[in-house]
């Protein structure tokens, strides 16, 4: 189980990486998140149904991570931790909040693209509102925030045991630092004059998802021990 549970921790984020990279590449994700109800709402009318389509792989490929997630403390023995436990939880309702985010993409914003492009002046109201409720507070708020306290959990526990090597522990936590500069550009869209450091979303994910792949190949190459197994 110990395995599995690291083979699926590599597989769901390469798998959203892929996706994310295509997203990127096709939409100008994320980038294109902080312009105009206008020039969103065009370019996801010029993305077409292929765009939608998109949109579902990321919310899924990032929706597999729930699973290593919840597999993690059985995997390697300690469900008994309350630390583990919390963490969790913590993380398992990170990546549900985060689908949520992002399946708005695929399930709310086509209506409001097409109503855009017939020229329902009303649009931009209801696409801010929507940007803001679903995408700033539920999905990269809270999503992140939650996600960040899950793998700094993780991080202290394996400093704390050495279940798996320390240095995983470290470079978890500095992920986490990292990545929780990004809520700067987040808390910006409610607070303008909030400080933002604009290369905190790149490094910082980036950051996290090679620690969840790294956590994974930890899981998959460590050797069984009898306070593994």
């Amino acid at each position: 189980m110990r395995r599995t549970t690291g083979v699926l921790f590599i597989v769901a984020a390469v798998s959203f990486a892929i996706a994310a990279s295509v997203l990127s590449a096709t939409f100008d994700w994320p980038d294109i998140l902080r312009e105009p109800a206008d020039k969103v709402l065009t370019e996801y009318t010029d993305g077409g149904t292929s765009l939608t389509w998109t949109w579902f792989a990321v919310a899924w490929t990032y929706g597999l991570l729930a699973i290593p997630i919840l597999m993690l403390p059985r995997a390697i023995n300690r469900e008994s931790s309350t630390l583990l436990r919390i963490a969790t939880v913590l993380g398992a309702t990170s990546v549900l909040l985060s689908l949520i985010g992002f399946l708005r993409w695929v399930f709310v914003v086509p209506p409001l693209a097409r109503a855009h492009a017939a020229g329902d002046t009303g649009v931009a109201a209801a696409w801010t509102a929507q940007h803001q409720y679903g995408g700033a507070l539920i999905g990269e708020h809270l999503g992140e925030l939650l996600g960040i306290a899950w793998s700094v959990g993780v991080s202290v526990f394996i400093l704390r045991t050495s279940v798996l090597p320390r240095w995983i522990g470290w470079a978890g936590l500095v992920a986490g630092v990292l990545y929780l500069a990004n809520q700067g550009d987040i808390l910006s869209t409610a607070v303008p004059d909030f400080p933002v450091w604009d290369a905190a979303g790149l490094l910082g994910s980036t950051a996290w998802g090679v620690w969840t792949i790294l956590l994974g190949v930890g899981l998959y190459l460590r050797q069984s021990r009898s306070h593994l197994e």
